[in-house]
């Protein structure tokens, strides 16, 4: 499909705004709970704020990949947007805490359509080349909202109340759907539109038990999340392996260097978002303004990797290289990090903790080169599906990875982390699998 330089550029800005609103809302309220549950009435149950947006986000990613395939980019994008509009203007009109939970579950159903469709749409909009110089777009964003989501949301709260945060997304929704309903790619799959209805409950099963289990502080439901979590995996393999139209199509998996991509991403989530939770303590800062200077050196090492990847990758272009080489760095950045409660305060341990979060935030490279590789290698007529996969790997690692660092000791939440990179490493694809078509 012939689209034209402006069309790209359009549809790349509307991509990129709604991928920083779906990423931002995961953590934005977090500073404002405090202030939702004094003015809603139940801070008991506040929780419920952040955990309804996540397992709404996770649990729809694989069925936003499929029916992209299937609808096309631009009507699953404008339908995302609006999800996410209503959801929005709903919870800054939320009566009581019940129904904030209710329409944060609607803002997560469109942020997951927002997130897949632009790591999705983007391998139909740009070749190879151009994809490497637009992925550190999308790796900063991660990186943006990752690190600064809780002190703007704190700052909204603190400046015009906890409804700023849900109102502000409303003008940038609209600025996306004007910038994206002529230039997102629309190309749809021609024939019966068929939908893997018996393969979605399952997966919403299993996704659903991991992300309660990584927000849960009830610790005696565990072994029933567990084992529920355990037998929906099971009952989703079973049915995809016999649907017609399987949201996670298993000719992704016969495909090794897929495969290994989406296993790497797993871990990787699990390293990096799963100990991401305990580096405010690693640090030990005396203040949050103190910790967020500290995490500074984090944004700066995913910032000089991605860039350096973008400016170098032409011409070096072993992405699979790239990719190991990101994997390695966020090894060291782990051990160093681990080693912080051990330092006593001072130079070194200053050096310890800008090194290990500097290195800790080259692992956006990882995430960049392998979504990269996944774009390549995905079939067209499945593409959707496959990014989806591979973001619902990360998001499902990261869950996984805060529920089981939980049980750990500060220390040992690291090394566990640099571990799991470890074994990233050797599964990840090797460079004979960069032979990729132009």
């Amino acid at each position: 499909m012939h689209i034209l330089p402006r069309s790209r550029d359009a549809a790349f800005a509307a991509l990129v705004l709604g991928l920083l609103m779906a990423s931002l809302d995961t953590s934005v309220v977090v500073a404002a709970l405090p202030s939702i549950g004094a003015d809603l009435g139940d801070p008991g149950s506040v929780g419920g704020v952040t955990a309804a947006y996540l397992l709404a986000v996770a649990v729809a990613t694989p069925v936003h990949g499929s029916l992209g395939d299937r609808w096309g980019w631009r009507r699953m994008f404008v339908g995302s947007v609006t999800a996410f509009a209503v959801g929005s203007a709903a919870g800054a009109l939320a009566p009581d805490l019940a129904a904030l939970i209710a329409f944060r579950a609607v803002q997560g159903l469109g942020g997951s359509g927002l997130i897949v469709a632009a790591v999705a749409a983007m391998a139909e909009l740009f070749d190879r080349d151009e994809l490497v110089r637009r992925q550190g777009w999308l790796t900063a964003v991660f990186a943006l909202s990752s690190i600064g989501g809780a002190p703007l949301g704190g700052v909204l709260a603190a400046v015009a109340g906890w409804w700023s945060i849900f109102l502000i997304n409303l003008p940038v929704c609209v600025v996306a759907v004007v910038l994206g309903v002529r230039s997102v790619p629309g190309k749809r799959r021609s024939g019966r539109i068929r939908f893997d209805w018996m393969g979605a409950v399952p997966v919403a099963v299993a996704g659903g038990c991991v992300v309660v289990l990584g927000s849960s502080a009830t610790p005696g439901w565990a072994p029933v999340l567990v084992v529920v979590g355990l037998v929906a995996a099971v009952a989703f393999v079973l049915v995809e392996r016999r649907a017609a139209a399987p949201l996670v199509p298993p000719r992704l998996f016969a495909d090794a260097r897929l495969a290994r991509a989406v296993a790497v991403t797993f871990l990787t989530g699990v390293a990096l978002f799963g100990s991401f939770t305990y580096v405010p303590l690693a640090i030990g800062a005396a203040s949050p303004t103190a910790t967020g200077l500290l995490l500074l050196p984090m944004s700066v090492g995913q910032v000089l990797a991605t860039t350096g990847f973008a400016l170098l990758a032409r011409r070096r272009p072993r992405v699979t290289a790239w990719g190991r080489f990101g994997l390695v760095l966020g090894v060291a950045g782990l051990l160093a990090t681990a080693a912080l409660p051990l330092l006593q305060p001072g130079p070194t341990r200053l050096v310890a903790v800008v090194v290990g979060l500097a290195c800790s935030g080259a692992l956006g490279l990882s995430m960049q080169a392998y979504t990269l590789l996944a774009q390549s290698w995905a079939p067209q007529d499945i593409l959707g599906a496959g990014m989806a996969t591979l973001t619902f790997a990360r998001q499902i690692g990261g869950s996984l990875g805060i529920a089981v660092f939980g049980l750990l000791t500060l220390s040992a939440v690291f090394l566990v982390a640099a571990v799991a990179l470890l074994v990233a490493v050797v599964f990840a694809p090797r460079a004979a699998d960069d032979r990729v078509p132009a």
